[in-house]
């Protein structure tokens, strides 16, 4: 080996010269790499050159070549060449090389151990660990970590002399590289800490987390960034393994973590990264976070911190303090009850939105802002006290106080735009007059200057609420607002800022899709002004502007038609499927997107266009997930908290085995980079779990698929079978976005297909019941065996809430449209039938027990069981959805089922929560229709229940009761039951048939429909124990209903039976009654049945003889 040659080889690696380093690494790889020589060459060169970057390059290269080459390594070389190592890596002073080392030395003992060779090492190491040198005991500790990096089950069987070791080092009085180097072995170790069966070393394990919180604290205080960063990462390590290992501490850490993100006294990025640690928390412990009770107190430090955010709002990337702070609040709303979060922020905002500093009513309206999407319900009661608050801040005299007002409008529409929607008459005036005073103020002000950029943003956020609050609007209100709001943002379509030219273009959309007709004045002005852009590509920025108004023309398409839009189809099509090809994500994303709602406009029309979709489509679903990401390796955590130069790039490193997206780089530049010395920067870590860009792409598209395919129908039968192969192995994607659209899709194409066999092939309707009454097609059987086994698999197991929730409203939505097929055993069905293993899945939900609602940190269940955040109610609210399903699939055979099903649903109807009391009492009232006679059995304890429900505080809870109590008085026959409590029950109905007035609510027109329906089925069933001639004038005087049309039906019915039994109290109200007709027989169509239509039309007909 020509030594000379090779040292000289390694050195054009650390040059800035891609080309010398390429000839170099190739150089390497031929003449030198092959041969168990290098490893002893690279040896010579870590223990003996002067250079340290050099140093630390051969440790790269001969830690990779160890695995490879030093089983070949002639023996009687290797004891000089461990022991020569080992005292050259204690000696080292530069701490890279130094760790690089080590971690040959560990690549060694990998080697060596399991040959049963250099067994003296463990010894060596303890000892020097525990040497009287504080360099000795950080290279010691240091090469410890390694080693249970590199062979994790090394020190299992001597785990409790390890922790003992851990326990004392980690106090080290001198050196904090050797607590900083406890902390990473530790973290190694818990990965082979058996916390079930070893509960003695569990313990020893747990009383070093005070020891581990010193540390972190110590480093904070020194200021010591890259010290301060490893031990962060350390913590968030633990936060990822059993939680047993922070347990008995984890009220201690919350509290800790908050201090350090609440004080001002602390660098940011350390505040940002304890509030990043705070959010992992409530994120992945939540049940524990909340059993703690600690969720009031994050709140409101979460507020204070909030009203540091900057008056100019920075870059979205941008990652401060106070914007951490605002996104830990919403992943504590998302995660918590409200009476933990949302209740205690409306509490506590109060003398912030009064404060004399702007930055305090700033920080409180934001702060409600983020609470809206994880607590819409308990929002949605709080709207009348929180819109005079925000209409007020509206007219707030700081700029940066209107545009985080607006921001909150935006937010308090996204989720509760029908609450919001009806405000319109306040609301979009007050918008029109911020935009108005923001274009006057930049018109008047400098590009560049404070106020320029304020009003700028005001000028965004006012399109952005108005984009967010039309959408909520009927399309008359919404249409009332055309003409004042679609000249004014058609301006900005030419803005210098594209950001403001892509929220003008966006809202013009939206006001075209909530105002339809009331759009046509504006189409084409819009067109042509808008055309201009769908070919735009010179710039990352012209992209995401192109993308936005892909976006907003298929709003507008839907909005005028398809005969009006027609034109414009052409092109936008070639340009969607160019943007495809322009390697932008966004723009690819709204080209699908825009596939969706042109096959929604367009229907079966859109069939010259599936040939070039589908395959864009497919070949989407069907690409490759490897996205060039590379792996840093060990090395890495020697960098976290610095910054390494690759192929030009700096790259921030934010733990072992961090990656970060590049292409095409070599393994060796890496190692250059490495070598190449480390910054200080203040960018984000990267994130350890990120999800591929291809992966949110792949979400995109399978969900695309599902709108297409549901909506040209049986043009897109030529497509169906390569759909399915492509769409559902997607069903085990590893990315939950994609699995939950891929559930979506593949129902709705089974969907899709029954449908067309009954329309197109002369199928029956479905009956309900086991076993199936109309048989379907054997390959609509087929798809349904595929579909079912490959939801239950991903069912039973999902742990992601939101594809729960889908594969939940996906099955109820099926069963309700194509009845019980889907439920019939088949030959792959095993020893359980889909219908059993499908009604474990909805017990397992309903009983919180499901893998998805599972926190494994909670100690004592019992503790929560009152509360559910209202994000994680959406999943027991769609297994309730699903019962009613099964129950109408299958009818009366549903009472066996119903033994299973009624004591967690009935229990759910005690709740302290009014949508959790209100969900349960519809499922009952569905289930108990479904059931018909079959409820008689059950009918004592239902009646109990719902009696104590028609007087719940809760309107909806209450008209819920009216309607499933007039269920059970119908079908039930338990007759002493039933009309023993006539009396009763018509108390308690009898307030809620007051006359409508002007201002009655939506709830309280349901309450009064639910309710007369409610006494119409118990006159059905037993006139002679109603008082008609109290009770039918009450009823003649609220009718027709107006709010829900379906209990017109039992009303109608009653009066025609009554008529026809010649009763003599409704015979007497035919004067009254004549008009009711005359209106329910009018518009709306959908008022009554065709069937009771026509016994109502018959009555009419002999009334007026």
């Amino acid at each position: 080996m020509d030594e000379q040659e090779f040292v000289s080889l390694l050195q054009a690696l650390l040059l800035p010269d891609t080309q010398k380093v390429k000839q170099a690494t190739s150089q390497l790889n031929k003449s030198y790499y092959t041969s168990p020589a290098s490893v002893a060459a690279l040896i010579h060169i870590i223990i003996s050159h002067s250079q340290p970057e050099l140093r630390q390059l051969a440790a790269v290269e001969a830690r990779k070549l160890v695995s490879k080459h030093w089983a070949a390594v002639p023996n009687e070389q290797k004891p000089q060449l461990r022991d020569s190592l080992l005292k050259s890596t204690i000696d080292e002073e530069k701490p890279l090389p130094r760790h690089s080392k080590a971690r040959v030395i560990a690549a060694i003992a990998k080697v060596d151990l399991e040959d049963g060779e250099w067994s003296e090492l463990p010894g060596i190491l303890q000892q020097a660990a525990t040497s009287q040198t504080a360099r000795h005991r950080e290279v010691g500790l240091y090469i410890i970590y390694t080693l249970l990096e590199t062979m994790p089950d090394m020190f299992q069987e001597n785990m409790g002399q390890m922790l003992a070791l851990f326990n004392r080092t980690i106090q080290d009085p001198e050196s904090v590289e050797v607590r900083l180097n406890t902390m990473l072995a530790l973290s190694e170790l818990a990965m082979v800490l058996d916390t079930d069966e070893d509960t003695k070393s569990l313990k020893s394990f747990q009383s070093t987390i005070p020891h581990m919180v010193r540390v972190l604290q110590s480093t904070i205080e020194a200021d010591d960034e890259e010290h301060t960063m490893q031990a962060f990462d350390v913590f968030n390590k633990l936060l990822s393994y059993e939680s047993a290992f922070l347990s008995a501490h984890f009220g201690d850490l919350l509290r800790f973590f908050m201090q350090v993100a609440s004080n001002t006294d602390i660098d940011d990025e350390v505040r940002s990264q304890a509030f990043s640690f705070l959010m992992q928390c409530v994120r992945f412990r939540k049940l524990k976070v909340q059993s703690l009770k600690v969720g009031e107190q994050m709140t409101k430090m979460c507020l204070q911190v909030a009203t540091e955010l900057e008056e100019i709002p920075s870059d979205e990337d941008d990652i401060s303090p106070a914007r951490s702070a605002l996104g830990l609040l919403d992943i504590l709303s998302e995660s918590l009850p409200p009476s933990q979060v949302a209740v205690p922020l409306l509490k506590a905002i109060g003398p912030y939105v009064q404060s004399n500093d702007a930055s305090h009513r700033r920080a409180g309206i934001l702060a409600l802002g983020m609470c809206v999407e994880g607590a819409p319900d308990f929002i949605a009661t709080q709207l009348s006290e929180i819109l005079p608050l925000v209409l007020h801040l509206l007219e707030d005299p700081a700029t940066s106080v209107r545009s985080a007002a607006l921001n909150s409008v935006a937010r308090l529409a996204d989720d509760l735009a029908e609450d919001m929607g009806k405000e319109h008459a306040r609301l979009i005036p007050a918008l029109i007059k911020n935009f108005d005073l923001a274009l006057q103020g930049m018109r008047n002000s400098q590009q560049g200057t404070k106020e320029h950029e304020l009003n700028t943003h005001i000028l965004k956020a006012s399109c952005m609420a108005v984009d967010s609050l039309i959408e909520g609007l009927s399309k008359e209100d919404a249409a009332r607002y055309v003409n004042d709001l679609v000249p004014r943002f058609a301006t900005l379509f030419d803005n210098d800022d594209h950001k403001v030219q892509m929220a003008a273009v966006s809202a013009v959309g939206a006001i075209a899709s909530a105002s339809e007709s009331a759009f046509e004045p504006f189409f084409k002005q819009t067109m042509q002004s808008l055309g201009q852009y769908i070919a735009i590509k010179d710039s990352e920025a012209e992209l995401e502007l192109r993308s936005i108004v892909l976006d907003s023309l298929g709003k507008i398409a839907s909005a005028v038609g398809a005969e009006a839009f027609q034109p414009y189809v052409q092109p936008l099509m070639q340009s969607s499927e160019e943007g495809l090809k322009l390697d932008n994500q966004r723009l690819k994303e709204t080209s699908y997107i825009l596939w969706s709602t042109l096959a929604r406009v367009y229907e079966e029309n859109f069939e010259p266009f599936l040939q070039g979709v589908v395959k864009a489509l497919i070949d989407c679903l069907e690409q490759e997930e490897t996205d060039g990401e590379i792996d840093l390796g060990a090395e890495a955590s020697d960098l976290i908290g610095q910054e390494v130069t690759i192929a030009g790039k700096k790259i921030r490193v934010a733990g072992a085995n961090g990656k970060h997206e590049d292409d095409d780089i070599s393994e060796d530049l890496v190692a250059q980079a490495l070598i190449e010395g480390a910054e200080d920067d203040e960018d984000d870590w990267d994130d350890l779990g990120a999800v591929t860009a291809v992966a949110m792409e792949k979400e995109i598209a399978v969900e695309v698929v599902g709108d297409i395919l549901s909506h040209a129908k049986s043009k897109y039968l030529p497509y169906m079978q390569k759909t399915i192969e492509v769409v559902l192995p997607l069903l085990d994607h590893s990315f939950e976005g994609v699995r939950k659209s891929a559930v979506s899709s593949i129902w709705r194409a089974y969907s899709t297909l029954w449908t067309l066999a009954e329309a197109d092939n002369g199928m029956q309707k479905w009956q309900p019941g086991l076993p199936v009454k109309v048989q379907p097609s054997a390959d609509l059987e087929k798809l349904g065996d595929l579909v079912m086994n490959g939801t239950l698999a991903l069912w039973q197991e999902e742990v992601d809430r939101a594809t729960v929730t889908e594969v939940n409203r996906n099955f109820a939505a099926t069963l309700k449209l194509c009845g019980p097929a889907i439920l019939t055993p088949t030959l792959t069905s095993g020893n359980t039938t889909p219908l059993e293993q499908a009604t474990a899945v909805l017990l397992l939900l309903l009983q919180k027990q499901h893998p998805c609602q599972v926190d494994n940190d909670l100690d004592d269940p019992e503790v929560l069981v009152e509360e559910s955040a209202e994000y994680d109610w959406l999943a027991i609210e769609t297994a309730m959805e699903a019962v009613t399903a099964l129950a109408e699939a299958l009818g009366e055979q549903f009472a066996q089922l119903w033994k299973v099903f009624e004591t967690p649903v009935l229990k759910y109807t005690s709740s302290q929560e009014r949508y959790e009391r209100s969900a349960a009492v519809g499922t009952i009232g569905e289930c108990v229709d479904a059931m018909k006679e079959a409820c008689t059995p059950y009918t004592q304890r239902l009646m109990r229940v719902l009696l104590k429900r028609l007087t719940d505080e809760d309107p909806e809870c209450k008209s819920n009761a009216a309607y499933a109590m007039g269920m059970l008085c119908y079908h039930s026959k338990e007759d002493r039951e039933v009309l023993g409590n006539y009396n009763t029950i018509l108390g308690a109905l009898e307030p809620m048939l007051s006359s409508r007035s002007s201002t009655s609510s939506e709830d309280d027109a349901r309450l009064l429909d639910n309710a007369a329906g409610c006494v119409s089925r118990m006159i059905r069933r037993a006139p002679q124990h109603v008082p008609l001639e109290e009770v039918l004038p009450r009823l003649v005087d609220v009718l027709p209903l107006k709010e829900d049309f379906r209990e017109n039906e039992p009303v109608f019915e009653m009066i025609v039976g009554l008529y026809q039994q010649r009763n003599a109290v409704v015979m007497g109200l035919t004067d009254r009654l004549m008009p009711v007709f005359e209106k329910v027989l009018g518009p709306p169509d959908d008022q009554l049945s065709d069937e009771t239509k026509e016994k109502v039309q018959q009555l009419v007909q002999y009334l007026r003889r």
